[in-house]
């Protein structure tokens, strides 16, 4: 049978076990009455947001969603440029004759004590806090090239320095090449975006770290939730939860598990998962310490950030839209691309809810900033504006923002 032939039938049950007309139920998910009727009499497919708004709406925990299996938007180039296999990705040049080669032959030959080595890891440790800043306002593939450059010269000096100073010097090295990792994911290649994850990995074992590679893993989960893959997402997410694991590390984990199951429409193990990571995220002292901070530096509350989030995934948009409305307004100023990206999310739940004008504002500030701060994993979810916006051409706000957002799309299918 075709999607659209099991889809259809399930649909109408559960609408009439609900006790909802036709009507009553075309007017609680803002969709036309007959488009509806089309779907459930199999003539038209459901797209990915209306399949999650009726799972939602009906109480069906994932059951109409197991029936259709969607591409995410954009999810064409989704296998070369958002999520290659993770068992066939390629060693970069840059890696195979880079940190890793150079910091063995380094330590192979023995090294050098450096005396400047005390006064230069602070400035490294400054510069990278302020490079962390800078990729708020700078376009990836600017910023990609001195990135990769800062982690193998921090990376040079961890292998020169005497080995009882090396392990705070390759630790702030990981971190270099962690960040690396998702500026070039931002860039739009996942395939090196693992790969700088790999190499923080190495980095952060050299140094005595051997919780980052449980971190690497919760980043491989943000490459495969923006692939759409649901159950890999919580396969590497549940990974990196072990209870010998710092809170911060477990939390962050717990958050992207919570993000796969709202993908696969699993409110339950979504708000357990969800719970899970508020209770680890405020044990977390990570803040307070002398190394860079794993994760995001600009949400206030990362767990409430992701309820938002989680809540339009799992098709409850007028839920989510109140809490990133609330958690969007707590994002520090100069943070543009962690404003972007909450915000476009929390354009699409004001869409979703049927508060296009309101939801076409939000768009059209945003879309300003977007030639500042393209990002690879924002335009999935202006892939889903648009499309979600499209059922309304006839609003003059839907009109209006057309043209911007057509350009700022383009290049993501140039």
């Amino acid at each position: 049978m075709s999607t659209a032939s099991r889809f259809g039938p399930e649909l109408r049950r559960l609408r009439q076990v609900a006790g909802l007309t036709l009507t009553q139920f075309s007017k609680a998910l803002n969709y036309d009455k007959g488009h509806l009727s089309k779907v459930e009499r199999g003539k038209r497919s459901a797209s990915s947001e209306l399949v999650r708004r009726c799972d939602a709406f009906l109480g069906a925990n994932g059951e109409l969603q197991s029936l259709v299996d969607h591409p995410e938007p954009g999810s064409d180039t989704a296998e070369t440029s958002v999520c290659p296999s993770l068992g066939t990705v390629r060693r970069r040049t840059v890696l195979a004759a880079g940190t890793g080669a150079l910091i063995d032959f380094r330590l192979k030959a023995g090294g050098q004590a450096s005396s400047a080595a005390d006064s230069l890891l602070p400035s490294f440790r400054a510069q990278f806090d302020q490079l962390r800043q800078l990729g708020q306002s700078t376009a990836p593939k600017a910023l990609l090239p001195l990135l990769e450059i800062q982690t193998r010269r921090v990376a040079e000096l961890a292998a020169d320095v005497p080995s009882a100073a090396r392990p705070p010097v390759f630790v702030l090295a990981s971190r270099f090449a962690e960040f690396t990792g998702w500026i070039a994911q931002e860039a739009g290649d996942s395939g090196a975006a693992l790969d700088w994850t790999d190499e923080a990995t190495e980095l952060a074992r050299a140094g005595g770290d051997p919780h980052l590679a449980s971190y690497a893993l919760v980043r491989r989960a943000l490459v495969t939730l923006y692939g759409g893959d649901a159950a890999g997402t919580i396969t590497l997410a549940r990974r990196a939860q072990s209870d010998e694991l710092p809170p911060r590390i477990r939390g962050l984990a717990a958050q992207r598990e919570a993000q796969g199951h709202a993908l696969a429409g699993d409110e339950r193990d979504c708000f357990r998962s969800l719970d899970k990571a508020r209770e680890l995220l405020d044990r977390d002292d990570a803040r307070s310490g002398a190394e860079p901070v794993i994760g995001t530096t600009h949400v206030s509350d990362p767990a409430a950030m992701t309820t938002g989030w989680c809540l339009y995934d799992l098709g409850h948009p007028k839920a989510a839209a109140e809490v990133l409305d609330r958690e969007y307004r707590r994002l520090p100023p100069y943070a543009l691309r962690t404003r972007t990206r909450y915000g476009f999310r929390r354009s699409l739940a004001h869409a979703a809810s049927g508060e296009v004008e309101h939801a076409c504002a939000i768009a059209g500030k945003l879309l300003g900033v977007m030639p500042a701060v393209p990002s690879a994993t924002v335009n999935s979810d202006i892939q889903r504006l648009a499309q979600e916006l499209s059922r309304f051409r006839s609003s003059r706000a839907v009109r209006d923002l057309q043209p911007t957002l057509a350009q700022v799309l383009a290049p993501a299918h140039s």
